[in-house]
């Protein structure tokens, strides 16, 4: 049975009424995350005082967050605004693509920080020789054919299944298991991959990032208290800020999608779903290493004063 030519994504069911007030916060989020983010990859490639490995792999963050937020919500506001819910087949394929393969990416790159940041602190005097230029993008890269190998069996899988003529789609964006559910046939190998793909890359990752930060803490309990707290509060606290505002929801999504928890409303979902992929990460996460990053905080300063930043090893 042939796929359908186009799928309708019909929004957040039950809120219609008010889809136009949802999407002035989601526009308003929109475009602090594409000023923050472009804001950010210009001040790193700008200021050589941050051209350093945690600033290169922050800025990879902001990349992705900038394509996965661009591929999703212009889609949502088009169905908030103009009604407009049709969508291709292949394109909806080409979304889901985007917005899956840049979120492992996006985790993937999470660990590379705090990879980085277990360097940084264990092993100081060795840093600049162990994270070279490199390495980086050897590392990036890596991380980025990750994100796109574990995606492609996503989408071989969901075109050749049959849908019965079922082709209205609860939801605002290109999502995996809404379009599978639709499915007239069994499913179990596309839960099946969804849940061993998940589950390897997010154990994965969270352990790496989970012994990294044991190790810092450790590092950490050898230096003068002072010393000490200074570094907790201004790099610790922002790297797990930035891994629990991206992981908490993701998980909260995929495993409410997947195991059908009935107890939450479809609406609420829906709106979880949407903050996960917009308002979370791409809007707080320059917002969050911004204030939080004192050589960042620098160098916007003195950028607006049209000042050159003094970089690490003139300092």
């Amino acid at each position: 049975m042939l796929p359908p030519q186009f799928f309708i994504l019909n929004g957040i069911p039950g809120l219609e009424r008010v889809h136009v007030w949802i999407s002035l916060p989601l526009c308003i989020m929109y475009t602090i995350s594409l000023l923050g983010n472009l804001g950010l990859v210009y001040l790193i490639h700008q200021e050589e005082s941050l051209h350093h490995p945690m600033y290169f792999f922050l800025a990879m963050l902001s990349v992705i967050d900038l394509f996965t937020c661009t591929t999703t919500l212009p889609n949502a506001l088009c169905i908030f605004w103009f009604n407009l819910k049709d969508i291709n087949f292949n394109a909806y394929l080409v979304q889901m693509f985007f917005v899956h393969g840049f979120t492992d990416v996006e985790f993937g790159v999470l660990m590379l920080m705090a990879l980085d940041h277990y360097v940084a602190i264990c092993y100081p005097s060795r840093y600049a020789t162990i994270l070279t230029n490199p390495i980086i993008t050897k590392a990036g890269l890596a991380t980025f054919l990750r994100g796109v190998l574990v995606i492609i069996p996503f989408l071989f899988l969901v075109k050749h299944l049959p849908f019965c003529q079922r082709n209205i789609i609860s939801h605002t964006y290109c999502d995996h298991m809404s379009v599978v559910k639709l499915s007239c046939a069994s499913i179990k190998i596309n839960v099946i991959n969804g849940l061993t793909v998940a589950l390897l890359i997010g154990v994965f990752d969270i352990c790496c990032i989970s012994v990294s930060y044991t190790m810092f803490l450790q590092a950490v309990v050898s230096l003068s208290p002072a010393d000490a707290w200074q570094k907790v509060f201004s790099t610790c606290t922002v790297r797990k800020s930035a891994t629990i505002i991206t992981y908490v929801p993701a998980f909260f999504t995929f495993f409410t999608l997947h195991f059908g928890v009935h107890t939450i409303p479809p609406s609420l979902h829906l709106i979880v779903a949407n903050l996960y992929l917009l308002l979370l990460p791409p809007t707080l996460n320059p917002i969050v290493y911004g204030i939080k990053i004192k050589q960042i905080r620098d160098s916007v300063i003195k950028l607006f004063q049209g000042e050159k930043v003094p970089s690490i090893q003139d300092k």
